[in-house]
């Protein structure tokens, strides 16, 4: 099937609004990628696949019992985004980090939020993110979210919903990057006739992001990535993001509380670190805080943290707001910490702790989406409509057993893009992913993100664990909607 007679069906598509009908900002994608034939579309696919591969974009599937590398496939029809539309997100994302990062400095504080009876305090204790050792830290510049990346979806009808909120340690950009490198090697006279937002500034945004945290006086603030290892399913990303960067990628082994500083391990001796960016999570930084059998982390880091002699980003603590819980009261935390309603809504949330709520559940079963509190890669999930009738009875005993960890929302039909399936194009769901960067007194939103795609027929789970692929997301410049 050629491109330019896609069927978008009964669906929100991102490309075409209608059977053979590009919308104004895709036109010019389809009238160039209709020239080729779905041959010559599979064979430049097969090519891009190969130089992901030779660029070594993989991940790890801990579940995986072979334990083998795979590729994060590329689908090489991209993802556009009129500009108007993309300041329209930029603007509704930045917004949100903003009472986020109100929330985290209020949650480990004063605790305003709770007194005020807009979050129920139970609920935040509960919440496996939420670190009382981080309770009167003062991170710098007040800063708690460093580097965010934000699930977005959009419905049936185009309207954008926040899926959820990821503050921990948000992996996927190197895919956006790498993708982006390989889809111009790939059709470089695209680029040349397009008008697309570049992407490759990321890496020095994220270094002055980081920069931005160490002491003002440092003339030459030492920065490193923290890793928790080469079997970690995101090491590539830890290893790219260090490289593009030029600073050091290290691992707990390779840094030292020593005379009240962080400290690492070098051939010539003892160096200071200043900034540190960790990708591993909360409870392995530091085995005299958390967990005591951790071998990832620093014993000590937390206390030369909370002396304000070393910057982390993201700030342990951050996990209290990556809860789908707490996520749910994301819309009420804006308005009351920012006084404005929200520009990006959530998707519609039931909370199984609240008994008219978990009874509606419990009844809806075979009509939502319920998902654990603290469950990330599409693990801990029921998709209702296509659960058996077993699997629907096994989940509404876990909720009944522990209705905090679960919430639940509606099915959304979510918007697709065409999709090159062997030699055919079809119609694929997608989210998106992107990231932003808070500095404290301006927050930076990467043109675009990581848009992933479902690749199964029918699908709604997008995750790359699940079979999902990705796309190169296009933010066009000076594009009307």
């Amino acid at each position: 099937m050629q491109l330019q007679s896609y069927d978008p069906g009964n669906f929100y598509d991102e490309l075409f609004s209608a059977p053979g009908q590009p919308r104004p900002q895709a036109a010019p994608l389809i009238d160039w990628m209709g020239q080729l034939s779905p041959e010559i579309l599979r064979q430049h696919h097969e090519t891009a696949q190969i130089a992901l591969f030779n660029l070594g974009v993989t991940f790890r599937v801990y579940n995986d019992d072979q334990g083998v590398e795979r590729i994060f496939p590329v689908d090489i029809i991209p993802r556009i985004i009129a500009e108007a539309e993309w300041r329209s997100l930029e603007k509704g994302l930045k917004q949100r980090i903003k009472a986020l990062n109100c929330f985290l400095t209020d949650i480990y504080g004063p605790q305003n939020i709770v007194k005020d009876g807009i979050v129920p305090l139970d609920i935040v204790e509960s919440a496996s993110g939420f670190l009382k050792p981080c309770i009167g830290i003062k991170p710098p510049a007040g800063v708690w979210c460093h580097i965010t990346g934000t699930d977005l979806v959009r419905d049936g009808e185009g309207k954008w919903f926040v899926l959820e909120d990821n503050l921990r340690v948000p992996s996927g950009i190197s895919y956006v990057l790498e993708n982006r490198r390989v889809m111009k090697s790939t059709f470089p006279d695209m680029f040349q006739t397009i008008p697309i937002q570049p992407v490759d500034s990321y890496p020095s945004q994220l270094l002055e992001t980081l920069l931005n945290l160490a002491p003002p006086h440092l003339v030459a603030p030492v920065v490193v990535v923290l890793t928790p290892g080469i079997n970690n399913s995101a090491y590539f990303e830890h290893s790219f993001l260090a490289q593009q960067m030029g600073v050091e990628l290290v691992e707990g082994r390779d840094l030292v509380v020593a005379d009240g500083y962080l400290q690492m391990r070098t051939t010539k001796g003892l160096q200071r670190v200043d900034v540190v960016y960790r990708r591993l999570d909360d409870d392995f930084i530091d085995p005299e805080v958390f967990r005591p059998d951790s071998l990832l982390g620093v014993p000590g880091l937390m206390e030369v943290y909370r002396q304000g002699r070393v910057a982390l980003a993201n700030a342990p603590g951050t996990g209290v707001a990556d809860d789908k819980v707490i996520y749910a009261y994301v819309p009420e935390m804006i308005n009351y910490y920012l006084k404005e309603e929200p520009i990006l809504a959530n998707v519609p949330t039931y909370l199984c702790w609240r008994e008219q709520d978990r009874n509606y559940v419990l009844d809806h079963l075979a009509e939502l989406v319920v998902k654990s509190a603290n469950e990330a890669g599409g693990y801990g999930m029921l998709m209702g409509p296509s659960a058996s009738p077993q699997e629907r009875a096994q989940f509404a005993e876990r909720i009944r057993h522990n209705p905090r960890n679960y919430i639940a929302q509606p099915v959304l039909n979510l918007s697709r893009v065409p999709t090159l399936i062997g030699d055919q194009v079809e119609g694929r769901h997608v989210d998106l992913r992107p990231y932003i960067l808070n500095r404290g007194d301006e927050i930076y939103v990467h043109p675009g993100g990581l848009t992933r795609v479902a690749l199964r027929k029918d699908s709604l789970v997008v995750n790359s664990s699940q079979g999902g692929g990705s796309k190169d997301t296009w933010v066009l410049q000076g594009s009307t909607q």
